[in-house]
């Protein structure tokens, strides 16, 4: 389960060969993948109504905890875009009556067009 308490970090990387299959089975009805990132062995995936965050756990990675954090429960957030010296871009969202998760992306990401669909399902 994300530690919303602490507000949890992730440092995640562009991956473009998620593991669709390990998400799949939570999807709804209309619900479609439309980003997904690296964290060493966790990931995150950015879907059209929520983040389902998935910690991989123990030495084989079998075990995985899913936790979904829906648009909908977003009541703030944080868009920060890499400068000059520091390339790294960030990501907050509050969630109403949980707490903070914060995401920093490495690389070649394009924050401002992950802020713009967040806007668009929190925003509705």
């Amino acid at each position: 389960m994300v530690d919303f308490k602490n507000g949890l970090l992730f440092k995640l990387k562009k991956d473009n060969s998620i593991r669709d299959a390990d998400v799949a089975a939570l999807l709804i009805d209309g619900e479609e993948v439309i980003g997904s990132y690296t964290a060493l062995r966790d990931y995150v995936v950015f879907t059209n109504k929520r983040i389902i965050s998935v910690n991989v756990q123990g030495l084989t990675g079998a075990k995985k905890d899913y936790t979904s954090m829906p648009y909908s429960k977003v009541s703030v957030f944080s868009v920060e875009t890499a400068g000059v010296l520091d390339l790294d871009s960030e990501l907050e969202l509050y969630f109403s009556g949980v707490g903070k998760v914060k995401f920093e992306f490495h690389g070649n990401c394009d924050i401002t067009a992950i802020g713009q669909s967040i806007s668009k399902y929190v925003l509705k």
